[in-house]
């Protein structure tokens, strides 16, 4: 697969866009704050056409630049879980004033918010044929009620394929050597811990995980190493 990577200006929010060759159509995950003229930089560069955004999530850092990206030169549909689609009405309405504050202070302008059209919502272990892929979504809350994995067969390309042939992109559910918070509005410790037996640890360990923030890992070094899923 073709996938390259742009980090949010804030909170560095790993946004991806995800397809099976340059040329083709691509899928966005998760456009976060700043990035909406990097990703259109990236979709001429590589002659790719968007058919979907897909969002992990709800929160703030992940959805940002949502509605620009989806009103891009052609225009399409975010997909979010039907538990998280609230959150995209006014994800600013969830922040503290003082991080609000902060946000602006840091960019220089006042931070707006436009709902996105013709959202669709998503529900556990559906299949969406998105892009010439085919996508798998598995319910994980904990990081927030509507938090989902995304799963697809094949890897990036330049990934060597010996022990690894599949992707999972996680969100804030499972990061390298960590896990997303818990204490946010949303969040729920015994429903992390219910994603992490049910949903992450069954996954193969040949699975490539690209988290929400941080670096890429893999399932079998966080069966492993991840103090958050050893102690399962």
């Amino acid at each position: 697969m073709f996938v390259r990577s742009v980090v949010a200006d804030a909170f560095a929010t790993n946004c991806y866009i995800v397809a099976p060759a340059e040329g083709e159509e691509c899928l966005i995950v998760d456009p976060g704050i700043g990035v909406e003229n990097r990703v259109q930089d990236l979709l001429a560069e590589h002659r790719l056409r968007p058919a979907a955004v897909l969002l992990t999530h709800g929160h703030l850092d992940h959805v940002y630049a949502v509605t620009p990206v989806c009103r891009g030169t052609t225009a399409v549909s975010p997909f979010i879980h039907t538990d998280d689609r609230y959150r995209l009405v006014d994800p600013l309405s969830s922040m503290s004033p003082e991080l609000i504050l902060a946000m602006e202070q840091q960019f220089g302008r006042r931070a707006t918010w436009a709902e996105p059209e013709d959202v669709v919502e998503i529900t556990d272990a559906q299949e969406l044929e998105l892009a010439g892929l085919r996508i798998g979504v598995a319910h994980a809350p904990g990081h927030t009620e509507g938090s989902v994995l995304f799963t697809t067969q094949g890897l990036p390309e330049g990934i060597p394929g010996e022990e690894l042939d599949r992707t999972v992109l996680s969100g804030d559910v499972l990061f390298a050597g960590s896990i997303g918070r818990t204490d946010l509005p949303g969040g729920d410790p015994a429903a992390m811990q219910r994603s992490l037996r049910d949903v992450v640890l069954p996954l193969a360990d040949s699975s490539l995980v690209l988290p929400g923030h941080g670096p890429a890992t893999t399932i079998a070094r966080e069966r492993a190493t991840n103090p958050y899923l050893t102690s399962l």
